[in-house]
């Protein structure tokens, strides 16, 4: 419904009793939008234009918008809250802890001891969340393979199962074929290492600056 708010932001509150959250107004309307702790320390200043993408939530008793200053993050938040025993506020605290980035590395590592860092996140939720999320971020492709002939062509140094990996995240997230493909190599060229979380890195730098 809402992809994103643009607007003068009001205030922004790192910790309050509903935890951390900004006031965005927009055509005199103020949106108050969930947030995590690591956005309200990349926000501008009180009263300065802000880009909130959000995500509308459905309650029985109540509607609540849930907002990052990065589309990445946003994608990574949705997809979290259909792993089953995932709400609202454990998504949240897993994007306040890490970078949306360094949840897919995780997640891609399998390193459910390091998940297990963010409060609340027990190591049998931890191992759900991780097993869920690489099948969804990832395992999809087994069923719908996705087409890297013409990355590989470009990018012979790069393992095919490393390409494939961050194509088949960079969809999941919500990015076109094209999108992907564009990303990826242009990571091609910087990435020091041969692997999915590398080419990730690099692919999700350059498209948060397209």
């Amino acid at each position: 419904m809402l992809d994103y708010i643009k607007g003068k932001l009001i205030s922004k509150q790192t910790a309050g009793a509903k935890g951390a959250s900004v006031v965005v107004e927009n055509n005199g309307i103020g949106y108050f939008i969930n947030t995590t702790g690591r956005n309200i320390s990349l926000a501008s200043e009180e009263g300065s234009e802000v880009r909130v993408y959000t995500s509308l939530i459905h309650r029985e008793d109540a509607m609540l918008l849930c907002g990052f200053l990065n589309k990445e993050d946003r994608d990574i938040f949705n997809i979290l809250m259909t792993v089953s025993g995932v709400g609202m506020k454990v998504a949240l605290v897993l994007l306040d802890e890490f970078s949306g980035y360094d949840l897919i590395s995780v997640v891609i590592r399998g390193d459910f001891k390091e998940l297990s860092r963010a409060k609340g996140v027990g190591p049998k939720l931890a191992q759900k969340i991780i097993l869920e999320l690489k099948d969804k971020l990832i395992n999809w492709q087994k069923s719908s393979p996705v087409d890297i002939s013409d990355i590989k062509s470009d990018t012979k140094e790069i393992s095919n199962e490393a390409l494939t990996e961050a194509q088949a995240v960079l969809i999941s997230l919500g990015y076109s074929q094209q999108e992907a493909k564009k990303a990826i190599k242009y990571a091609c060229t910087s990435a020091q290492k041969d692997s999915s979380e590398e080419i990730l890195k690099e692919a999700l730098h350059y498209l948060a600056q397209d």
